[in-house]
């Protein structure tokens, strides 16, 4: 049984100061759960500072974007070759980096082929706006962004790679009033693991891991992680609160536990 993988995004928000006394709460009230796997996400500042002080019985860390190219003269960038070892996932074409910094979906391709290049995982975001859902394109927005994204991996490579749906027109910061209901997510994530099986096999698309991330708080997760092919969470801004975070966790747990007495 595959664990439950939430991925708290901390965005562009804490100094290294910050950082260190959210990281000591969440180390305190986030217990050791083998059934789920809590993955932080720093700024590029504070990843190193945040690795050093972890506990990584708990936490393992991811990267918020990178550069596809390894190295060179491309000032300001950090490569998913620099980013080895310290952490073992990345986002990857996370709404706010389509949107705000007009990441087509070639660039994203070639972060995706960069990260598992370098060993890291990569979560591949995708995900609608509300004019394209309005427009009933939700279907080939997604098949798009999956099809380029992972065109360039083998089926293992695939098999290894985390899918978060990301729906644009639920996410507060971009205007959302309603969260999805869990029809609209469990339409999605069936439709993402079908483009999956159509490209590599139904056996890879049973592999892959497909978590959910648009407004998490608390009270959802056991709505979202009752959907049938869900595998976890992606929240943003619960994951800067060390109550709401730890609850997110803890709820992940108790769900599992419940799936498996049921």
């Amino acid at each position: 049984m595959k664990k439950i993988l939430i991925v708290g995004n901390w965005k562009m928000n804490l100094n290294v100061q910050q950082a260190s006394l959210l990281v000591h709460k969440l180390n305190q009230l986030i217990a050791v759960h083998r059934d789920v796997e809590v993955v932080l996400t720093p700024s590029f500042l504070t990843l190193q500072p945040v690795s050093q002080e972890i506990d990584h019985r708990k936490f393992r860390l991811a990267a918020q974007d990178g550069y596809p190219i390894d190295e060179g003269g491309y000032t300001g960038a950090v490569s998913f070759s620099m980013l080895q070892g310290l952490v073992q996932y990345a986002l990857i074409g996370h709404s706010e980096r389509r949107i705000h910094f007009n990441e087509s979906l070639e660039l994203i391709r070639d972060k995706v082929q960069a990260a598992v290049r370098n060993g890291i995982v990569p979560v591949l975001c995708v995900g609608e706006t509300m004019q394209e859902r309005l427009e009933g394109q939700t279907r080939l927005v997604i098949h798009d962004q999956i099809t380029t994204a992972l065109s360039n991996l083998t089926d293992d490579e695939v098999a290894k790679v985390v899918i978060a749906y990301e729906p644009i027109w639920a996410i507060k910061s971009f205007g959302g009033t309603k969260p999805a209901t869990p029809e609209d997510i469990q339409k999605a994530v069936s439709w993402i693991r079908s483009v999956v099986t159509d490209l590599y096999g139904a056996k890879t698309a049973q592999a892959i891991r497909v978590i959910y991330g648009a407004s998490v708080e608390p009270d959802f997760v056991a709505g979202i992680l009752n959907i049938e092919g869900v595998d976890g969470l992606l929240p943003g801004s619960a994951s800067l609160n060390y109550h709401e975070f730890s609850k997110i966790v803890e709820k992940a747990h108790a769900v599992n536990l419940e799936q498996k007495r049921g």
